[in-house]
């Protein structure tokens, strides 16, 4: 699991692996719009600077990374794990389906924080433009613009899903002929929404993320917990009908491939988690994230394989819901999802939103640092435009496998394609008369990541636009 640490830093250590394509100072970068050109980059190449591993004062320890790590994994996707692997055929081949997803997305974490070093950038998408140039860099952001638009979509069906649930229990499970229209899953979403999501993203700074850390991992454990002990101990209320099933054929395994990668997805975090460590080494690093997917691992398989053995093919495509509503420690389970998704959504829109601005901004050429009044019309003007539009689609959207089947393939991009490319800009950026076997090892690497990366979203992305969303 280590063999591209050693790499990297065998590489490092040959004296032509480390260019700046920013200069900055601590967190701050300086001048981040400039690129370097391929005169200035290869001067720099053959400077005799060789890493080291830096310390940062009142940094981010160990225990801490891991922590921020695996908050930023554990998800929504955590609801869908059952249904993929009943769509992937079985325990065996979603557990194998994993095992081999996960060597990729650990040494991509690797790579990734390698990449940052070499151009001193604390951001996913500054790293990728500063190693692959500002055309990728900008194809990148809107990429992730996009991804964290369509997992708002996904935390409005998961919080219409939840109520629905809920106030069936309360209401002692209505028919669907005689829910108020108080009950109607539209209107829930609907007033949830503005009374709470909205209030939320409107601030220019979000505050409530520490808070929302915590809910998080807290209701996504507790969701697992609940599984399997419902899997141990099932009560006579659930479902008689669990009959497992074998994939079709081996094409049948991919079917897991989008909830796996938005499940695991948390790469666009990880470069400021790695910049704000007390101890910045790519070995240390690789450690951390090892552990920290291994933790994502046991959470979600336990998740997937008992919500399978539990309600085998007939699991719905939010496990929570094909539990009866009156389960109370279930109706705990969803109301801490409630939680989770009101305190995450917000996070992901200021993510999404600060892309936005700072394309807008690039393409403008505007300052950031401008008239107060101009800059809160113009984030109003684009909260409420991502709000109204997320909420709407959430509305006509059946169900959050379709969401995520269609963003599932975006993650993959995050994944494989943009390290496999940062990867393959650095090595082929080297100034060597004679390439080592680690030179080639790393660039083959590279070129496999992006195509898998390719091969992964192109199949993913065809499947939920023609199945998913039009068939």
């Amino acid at each position: 699991m280590y063999f591209i640490p050693l790499l990297l830093q065998h590489e490092g250590t040959d004296g032509g692996s480390i260019f700046l394509s920013r200069m900055s100072l601590g967190n701050v970068a300086i001048n981040s719009d400039y690129s370097w050109d391929a005169g200035e980059r290869a001067r720099l190449l053959q400077s005799p600077i060789v890493p080291e591993t830096r310390r940062l004062t009142g940094g981010t320890s160990a225990i801490g990374a891991v922590f921020i790590v695996v908050n930023a994994a554990l998800g929504a996707g955590l609801l869908n794990f059952p249904a993929a692997f009943s769509a992937a055929g079985g325990v065996t081949a979603g557990i194998v389906l994993q095992l081999v997803l996960l060597l990729f997305i650990i040494t991509g974490l690797v790579i990734l924080a390698h990449c940052a070093d070499a151009c001193s950038e604390r951001t996913y998408q500054e790293v990728v433009r500063g190693i692959c140039g500002r055309v990728t860099g900008v194809f990148c952001e809107i990429l992730i613009a996009v991804y964290t638009f369509g997992t708002c979509i996904a935390f409005f069906i998961i919080i219409g899903d939840q109520l629905e649930k809920l106030l069936g229990a309360m209401m002692h499970s209505l028919a669907d002929s005689n829910i108020p229209w108080y009950a109607d899953r539209k209107f829930t979403i609907t007033i949830t929404g503005i009374l709470f999501v909205l209030p939320l993203s409107l601030p220019r700074e979000i505050s409530v993320q520490k808070y929302a850390s915590s809910l998080s991992v807290l209701g996504t454990c507790y969701v697992t917990f609940i599984v399997i002990y419902r899997c141990v101990k099932p009560t006579s209320e659930l479902p008689s009908d669990s009959a497992t099933r074998s994939a079709s054929s081996w094409i049948a395994v991919f079917n897991a491939v989008p909830t796996i990668c938005f499940g695991y997805q948390c790469h666009v975090s990880s470069v400021p988690v790695y910049g704000s460590m007390q101890r910045q080494d790519i070995r240390h690093w690789a450690i951390i994230v090892t552990t920290a997917m291994c933790i994502a691992l046991c959470v979600y398989t336990g998740t997937g394989v008992c919500g399978y053995l539990l309600f085998g093919s007939a699991v719905d495509q939010d496990v929570l819901l094909s539990f009866p509503s009156d389960d109370v420690p279930v109706a705990i389970a969803r109301a801490f999802i409630i939680l989770c998704v009101l305190t995450s959504y917000p996070i992901l829109h200021y993510c999404g939103r600060a892309v936005v601005e700072g394309l807008w901004l690039r393409f403008t050429a505007q300052e950031a640092g401008e008239e107060p009044t101009r800059e809160r019309r113009r984030r109003i003007l684009q909260t409420l435009t991502w709000f109204v539009l997320t909420l709407l689609l959430a509305l006509f959207i059946p169900d959050i496998g379709r969401v995520i089947s269609l963003i599932g393939g975006l993650a993959a991009c995050f994944i494989f394609i943009f390290p496999g490319l940062c990867l393959i800009n650095l090595k082929l950026s080297e100034i060597q008369e004679q390439k080592s076997r680690s030179w080639w090892a790393l660039l083959i690497y590279g070129v496999t990541m992006v195509t898998l990366g390719v091969f992964i979203f192109g199949q993913t992305t065809t499947k939920a636009i023609f199945v998913d969303l039009m068939g």
